[in-house]
């Protein structure tokens, strides 16, 4: 049975978004600040934690930071509809998915499956490394190097460079991408992606405000070159 730590301050939301999680079969554990969440996250293991950016105390963002720093467990964030920066800032420390308040505890569902359906997909890849150019990605071993540095990646950022260099030179579109994401037609909001290739880039290129492996075709998308 997947395991879900589901974090909101908001008792109301925590105990549905619990109840709708339970209803499908998943363990749930739930907290209620940032603190909590993070002695929660070193005392036990999670598949998915669902974690809210407006926390007392400790912050969300602190939170996903601290969590990212210790484990790879994929972080679906719960954020205001016009907090856009939090989104932005929070998928740069390495969140996987968000849905905004109010939310449907369908969709959220939905994107906690699908998150989940992502890593038994990853388990299931035959062991193998990409080479493009001077970056080489360990399936297996989920690890990137470039021009032999080890670079830490999230679990989004890796699936993007694994699905990137099995198509070396192919231009993919936003929508592509995000749909390679959450293994579905539904892809949200796909300026998430931008937010993705920007910090792909930060790991990736010698200079990343003159990008030459990561590379924008202007009115299709990105791909990723031999450099």
């Amino acid at each position: 049975m997947s395991r879900v730590l589901v974090v909101d301050d908001e008792a109301a939301i925590r105990e549905a978004v619990g109840y709708a999680l339970e209803r499908e079969g998943f363990e749930v554990v739930e907290v209620g600040d940032g603190e909590a969440a993070l002695d929660a996250a070193r005392s036990d293991e999670f598949d998915v934690v669902v974690l809210d950016l407006m926390l007392p105390g400790v912050s969300g963002l602190d939170v996903c930071r601290r969590l990212r720093a210790q484990s790879a467990v994929p972080i679906v964030m719960l954020t205001a509809k016009e907090a856009e920066v939090d989104r932005v800032v929070g998928l740069e420390l390495g969140a996987d998915d968000y849905v905004t308040k109010p939310f449907s505890l369908a969709e959220l569902v939905s994107r906690v499956r699908a998150i989940l359906r992502r890593r038994e997909l990853d388990r299931e890849t035959e062991p193998s490394v990409l080479r493009v150019g001077g970056v080489e990605i360990d399936r297996l071993r989920h690890r990137v190097r470039v021009d032999g540095a080890e670079r830490d990646v999230t679990g989004s950022e890796f699936r993007l460079l694994v699905l990137f260099a099995t198509h070396p030179d192919r231009a993919f579109s936003r929508r592509e991408l995000m749909q390679h994401l959450w293994q579905s037609e539904h892809v949200g909001d796909q300026r998430a992606c931008d937010t993705h290739i920007v910090n792909l880039r930060r790991k990736l290129e010698r200079d990343r405000t003159r990008p030459q492996r990561l590379l924008t075709v202007r009115g299709v998308g990105y791909k990723l070159v031999a450099a």
